[in-house]
């Protein structure tokens, strides 16, 4: 198969590994763009195990002009592109923000030119990395952009992946109710270091239905359209989910790095607090995701 089109992916974990096997298996020319170098990409799935012959580089100086740069850094890491930007982004290319959390887009806005353009992207893929270069997919494939040009493209990108990617008209309601089940599943799934069976207890059921109920209304303040109905399909989800699939703040809580947990139940407390509206289980829970971040399962360290 010729190669498509020259892409690059900024990020090795579980997201920007999977992302890469997904271009590459299609023609794409990608290149994975890492902080620390391995030899090898190896993507298991349904499928089997399949290695990955993506080009990975550690050191930005030896990159050129992309026509996609994919962001998959956790979002607290987003400035850490910035070096990446220097060398991938040239004239036509379009940079996509895979990330969780809201206001993906404004993460990267102050790392570029004001001409490039920079498309928000949230995806829906439980996916593992167990060691470096080693990817484990423990299921669904979805992505959502914004409308228009740009999301069109994003599309086009992925034609003949196993991904399916809708263009959102309200992108704010979608990007919101991703955060509505990560400010649930990933600090749940971190904070007992379960998998997503967790969910199948009631008495982590009734948690998980208070902390959307508060993070259903701090969406709507912020003009998202939610409903409890957003929040029982969610929980439903769980219950019918691969007990083995995890969240990517549980892997990083098993590994010992920093959590993601600003941008997600912060992200919910911070707007509370501009609204003016009391959430007093997703403080909790940021309070205990800020003194489990970066910390080893032994104590602190």
């Amino acid at each position: 198969m010729g190669q498509a089109g020259r892409i690059a992916v900024i990020g090795s974990g579980g997201i920007g590994g999977y992302l890469a096997g997904a271009l590459e298996q299609v023609g794409h020319a990608v290149t994975l763009c890492v902080r620390t170098p391995f030899e090898r990409l190896i993507v298991t799935d349904a499928s089997g195990e399949r290695e990955v012959p993506v080009r990975i580089v550690a050191d930005p100086q030896e990159v050129g002009p992309a026509e996609w740069v994919l962001v998959t850094t956790k979002a607290q890491d987003t400035a850490s592109a910035e070096p990446w930007f220097r060398r991938l982004v040239g004239p036509g290319t379009r940079v996509a923000v895979v990330q969780n959390g809201v206001d993906q887009a404004a993460r990267a806005r102050p790392h570029l030119a004001a001409d490039v353009p920079v498309l928000p992207a949230i995806i829906y893929c439980s996916v593992e990395r167990t060691a470096p270069g080693r990817i484990t997919h423990h299921g669904s494939t979805k992505m959502s952009v914004p409308a228009g040009e740009d999301g069109a493209a994003f599309v086009r990108l992925f034609a003949g992946t196993p991904f399916e990617i809708t263009q959102e008209a309200d992108f704010t309601t979608v990007a919101w109710r991703k955060l509505l089940s990560n400010a649930v599943a990933n600090p749940i799934t971190a904070l007992t270091l379960r998998r997503i069976a967790v969910f199948r207890e009631p008495a982590i059921q009734e948690l998980a239905r208070g902390l959307m109920d508060e993070v259903i209304r701090v969406a709507n303040a912020e003009g998202a359209k939610l409903t409890g109905e957003d929040g029982a399909r969610i929980l439903e989800g769980y219950l019918r989910f691969n007990g083995d699939g995890g969240s990517s703040m549980l892997y990083d809580r098993l590994a010992g790095r920093p959590l993601e947990h600003a941008h997600l139940t912060g992200a919910v407390v911070a707007a509370a607090e501009r609204h003016g509206i009391d959430v007093p289980l997703n403080r909790t829970i940021l309070a205990l995701l800020v003194a489990a971040s970066g910390q080893g399962l032994a104590g602190d360290r």
